[in-house]
């Protein structure tokens, strides 16, 4: 089973613990055993370990027992510095022993707030939600001045630095859980308040919640607040996402009974997108006439857009076009 960072430490702690009782309890033994066994009776003794006054002892028989204590002592030390650095190894870079892929997540500290962004482009701020028994991959930078991340409960430190980025990982192991992120660097007026919190979930539920961020409603209406796609369905809509190019188009057929096109599950990746709105007559939009919408959205949470148009210039083509065919027939 996957160790967590919690499991990690509490390990080194409870062998150091016990180690260190272990050998505190041999030691004051020890001594109070040579302390009664060496007591002044007032009778002189005949014995080799005997210490003497101006010598230096040597644990008797010849130095035997003080060579065998050094040793053991060196033994117990070397392999405890061996396997805590083996055991700190595993905490800065686990990688090769995890047992499934991680959930990444970019976090920056600005402007005295914790702000997340995930693989698939999905943004939040002082919450970030993680999967329970699943290895998260923190990459952590600033934006502004030095802070240090840290989730004491979760044993994570992690510097976030202006222009440079510190890489940790930690594993919450219960659902429903939340734990307390703070930073642990004094960084100005707001560093106190400079709080967050990570809600632990189950997996499923939050790879569904993950993906139910990346929704975006497109509302198209007329200036009496009355959706188009009552009065017209003639025109097209293309959705290109800025960085990868990835294209979605739709009609007014994907629209429903309220003007609004719902992408619930088509997006793929947050970001920014270019919409282009194409009509196949000519609109007013935002006081001018046009046959195109053209906008920047972006996308990294649950987004909606509405853009509100008039439908009568259409109509005013029709009626001019109509009527100069009229005077052209009259000069006839």
């Amino acid at each position: 089973m996957q160790q967590s960072r919690v499991d990690v430490f509490e390990s080194i702690f409870l062998v150091f613990l016990g180690l260190g009782t272990l050998v505190g309890v041999v030691v004051v033994a020890y001594t109070l055993y040579n302390a009664y066994k060496y007591r002044d009776a007032g009778e002189p003794k005949d014995d080799e370990s005997l210490p003497t006054l101006g010598e230096l002892p040597t644990g008797g028989k010849g130095g035997k027992k003080l060579f065998l204590s050094f040793g053991i002592s060196a033994v117990i030390v070397i392999s405890l510095v061996v396997w805590t650095y083996g055991m700190l190894l595993y905490v800065e870079d686990p990688e090769d022993e995890f047992d499934e892929e991680p959930v990444e997540i970019e976090v920056v500290g600005d402007g005295f707030a914790w702000h997340f962004e995930y693989e698939n482009g999905v943004q939040a701020t002082n919450t970030m939600n993680v999967p329970a028994d699943q290895p998260v991959a923190i990459e952590v930078t600033s934006g502004d001045v030095w802070h240090s991340f840290g989730i004491s409960d979760l044993r994570v430190k992690a510097d976030a630095i202006p222009g440079e980025y510190d890489e940790t990982w930690f594993m919450a192991e219960e659902a429903g859980e939340e734990h307390r992120i703070e930073c642990f660097e004094l960084c100005g007026d707001g560093h106190s308040a400079m709080d967050g919190t990570a809600e632990v979930m189950e997996q499923d539920q939050f790879h569904d919640w993950l993906d139910s961020q990346l929704a975006l409603d497109v509302t198209l209406e007329t200036e009496d607040e009355e959706a188009v796609t009552n009065v017209t369905d003639e025109f097209d809509v293309e959705l290109v996402h800025v960085e990868d190019g990835t294209e979605y188009t739709f009609d007014g057929a994907d629209f429903d009974e309220e003007g609004t096109l719902a992408l619930d599950e088509e997006l793929e990746q947050g970001g920014e997108f270019e919409l282009t709105i194409t009509f196949e007559d000519t609109v007013t939009y935002e006081d001018e006439e046009t046959d195109t919408i053209e906008d920047t959205i972006s996308v990294t949470g649950p987004s909606s857009e509405t853009y509100t148009i008039d439908l009568d210039a259409a109509d005013d083509n029709d009626e001019n076009d109509d009527a100069e065919t009229d005077e052209g027939g009259d000069d006839e």
